[in-house]
């Protein structure tokens, strides 16, 4: 790979790092290899902690060990988790999880078949604890390999975005946002001179100039975000990046109510995008009801010994309540009284606090420790984790919230809200986490929380509640948006 040449200042900000352009499938390859290593050696962990635990010799269990690293690799090859490339599968595992359990349950029957042959007792217990902790294992080292890739300066690609308005600044901003995809904004192509939408970006040139930009830049992708320019002007921008050798994205018209949205229908030839009439049903509601109450009832049997804990934590730091309590705006308009651990201090204890968190300089000049006086220490801690919401199991337990939804909104927000389709969002209960929590938390503007609730109850589905707590998982210990 060769070495990019210090940046101009007409071309690209100086506060931009100096990356390593990854053209091609090259970080694709390299986070395959990484899955590849992860993969081998959690099933070799997974088998040979099996073995040892139904009490196999420490040889015959790192034989098993050895046996399922090799054939756990090559059922994930086979199922084609090293095949994808795109932005999601370079992002995060989830979309990933349902074919790495098959893999590992089609792992079960080689390895119950070799421990009968071997004669070994007790096969069934092997065969479960050996696919449990295989799938177990490797989704974890599977995370460790995606963080240790999204770590590296050189697998970041160089990206330029050709529009210059609204819609260009929001990728700017959800590509500032999500550093796990990997792509750092240099710059905007576009026929017209770009404005304050786009922040800080370089203008790199007009339509007609891309082909020799992405050249002397070293751009590795590009994302179309909407421009004046005619349609036979962005096909040529097309041409020229496919010419290029590299990735075009384009952002879809009518974004705001895509999610959701099936793979493309062809009628004739011509591709449509099929957007399907959501049907929430009674027995939709009572699947997500049913599923509501046996999460949230395990969650808080589970989690009492932390709760209990933490409520010490809180006692402990400060005087006051354990819990806070605030009304929020409900299912079909009604409030409730939303819970969670208190993590502020209370009325005249907040103006000590500020006192206890500022050092006096030489010259008098004051500094704050924290970014906002008002919150505990404790508080600080459960807030970038999300796990002062935990108590909300509590609401979702007695019907006030659901595991995922919308956001609950304060009143004067929820009434605030007076647009037709705004009324969207009440079809659903307020949920635990929902899209804003995975896509920004409180990084995202209001008005771009309010659109992913709408297209979340306008596209839900219980598979698409699934996937949202299992990306809130690595989205909340990233601590990313967290204030």
């Amino acid at each position: 790979m060769s070495t990019i040449a210090a940046p101009t200042p007409s071309v690209i900000m100086q506060t931009e790092p100096e990356l390593v352009p990854a053209r091609g499938g090259q970080r694709s390859m390299v986070l395959h290899r990484f899955l590849g290593l992860a993969d081998a050696l959690g099933s070799l962990a997974a088998g040979g902690l099996a073995g040892l635990i139904i009490g196999l010799d420490l040889d015959v269990a790192l034989a098993l060990g050895a046996g399922c690293a090799i054939m756990l690799p090559l059922l994930a090859f086979l199922c084609g988790l090293y095949a994808a490339d795109g932005l999601r599968a370079w992002a995060t595992g989830v979309p990933d999880l349902k074919r790495m359990l098959f893999a590992t349950l089609a792992l079960s029957w080689p390895l119950f078949g070799v421990a009968e042959l071997a004669g070994v007792e007790r096969t069934g217990l092997l065969t479960l604890l050996g696919a449990t902790l295989t799938f177990g294992l490797v989704t974890t080292g599977r995370a460790v390999a995606r963080t240790i890739v999204h770590r590296s300066d050189r697998l970041r690609e160089r990206t330029a975005i050709v529009g210059s308005g609204i819609v260009a600044g929001e990728v700017v901003d959800s590509l500032r946002r999500h550093s796990e995809f990997g792509l750092v904004p240099v710059g905007v192509f576009d026929n017209v001179e770009h404005h304050r939408d786009v922040h800080d970006l370089p203008h790199l040139g007009a339509l007609n100039e891309l082909t020799s930009v992405l050249r002397r830049n070293e751009i590795d992708r590009v994302i179309i975000a909407f421009s004046r320019a005619n349609h036979v002007e962005l096909l040529q921008v097309i041409r020229a990046c496919r010419d290029n050798r590299v990735p075009v994205h384009i952002v879809p018209r009518l974004f705001e109510f895509l999610d959701g949205a099936r793979s493309l229908d062809y009628v004739g030839g011509m591709p449509l995008l099929s957007l399907g009439v959501p049907r929430l049903t009674r027995v939709a509601h009572a699947a997500k009801r049913g599923f509501d109450i046996a999460v949230s009832a395990a969650g808080l049997l589970v989690l009492a010994p932390f709760f209990a804990v933490v409520a010490l934590m809180i006692k402990i730091e400060t005087p006051g309540p354990v819990l806070f309590r605030q009304a929020r705006g409900g299912r079909d308009g009604r409030s409730f009284n939303l819970i969670k651990f208190r993590s502020m201090y209370d009325g005249a204890d907040a103006q000590k606090a500020a006192l206890l968190d500022a050092n006096e300089m030489p010259g008098g000049v004051m500094f704050k420790i924290r970014r906002d006086p008002r919150i505990t220490r404790v508080g600080n801690l459960l807030r970038r984790y999300s796990l002062d919401e935990l108590p909300q199991l509590w609401n979702v337990l007695r019907g006030e919230m659901s595991l995922v939804g919308p956001r609950p909104l304060v009143i004067p927000e929820a009434i605030g809200l007076d647009e037709d389709w705004h009324a969207r969002r009440n079809d659903l209960r307020p949920g635990l986490t929902g899209p804003w929590q995975v896509y920004g938390r409180s990084e995202l503007p209001f008005h771009v929380m309010v659109r992913f609730d709408y297209q979340y109850v306008a596209g839900w589905s219980l598979a698409r509640d699934l996937e949202i707590l299992l990306a809130t998982v690595p989205a909340v210990l990233s601590g990313r948006g967290a204030y």
